[in-house]
């Protein structure tokens, strides 16, 4: 067990199946520290260690070590950037629109398939102490927000709009840009017109 717990510490709280058994861990092994509680499966062939100073994030750091194209988006990633109140009971997820199904065991996901154009732009990669985590910018978070205003309700993208223009570090000609790549301009320029003044 001990040799286990070592691969998991080595790779910052998860390892994969075939890791394990590269390293020569049985996978009775594996099946064994599952069932008493010391690593817990995320899908299949990926695990994460229990006991390990994860932080507010691991849900993220979950949900971007089981698909290297994940990206946290729109509901989630507006609560991560404390432009919303709203605290999602699932991590809202994009990946490439052409991409297989994408399902999780843990933590709840609700997956976006994005089309090209909406899913490259924007990505901030963060190291957070849970793992490194891909994320939307706040610009393109809220361009997407708008993109899905109809499903995600007016009240959490006037907020998170509201919250972004009163921060100092707001960048309102990159908001601007964005929207106006992702065709949101005419649906977002409003909004801040009447909200700056």
């Amino acid at each position: 067990m001990e040799n286990l717990l070592k691969i998991f510490h080595a790779h910052e709280g998860f390892a994969r199946m075939q890791e394990l058994r590269d390293k020569g861990i049985q996978t009775r092994t594996v099946a064994k520290a599952v069932s008493e509680g010391i690593i817990e499966k995320v899908k299949p062939g990926l695990y994460k260690l229990v006991d390990y100073p994860w932080d507010e994030h691991s849900g993220f750091a979950d949900v971007c070590n089981s698909h290297k194209k994940a990206v946290i988006c729109l509901t989630s990633a507006a609560d991560y950037h404390e432009l919303t109140t709203f605290n999602p009971s699932y991590i809202t997820v994009a990946v490439p629109h052409n991409t297989p199904n994408f399902k999780l065991d843990y933590p709840p996901i609700q997956v976006y398939y994005f089309p090209h154009k909406y899913y490259e732009t924007g990505i901030e990669e963060i190291d957070t102490e849970s793992g490194l985590i891909k994320i939307y910018n706040q610009e393109k978070t809220l361009c997407d927000l708008f993109r899905y205003r109809n499903k995600i309700g007016d009240d959490i993208v006037i907020e998170s709009l509201k919250n972004y223009l009163k921060q100092k570090k707001r960048d309102i000609n990159k908001l601007i840009g964005y929207a106006n790549m992702l065709g949101v301009k005419e649906k977002i320029f409003p909004y801040i017109k009447a909200i700056v003044g």
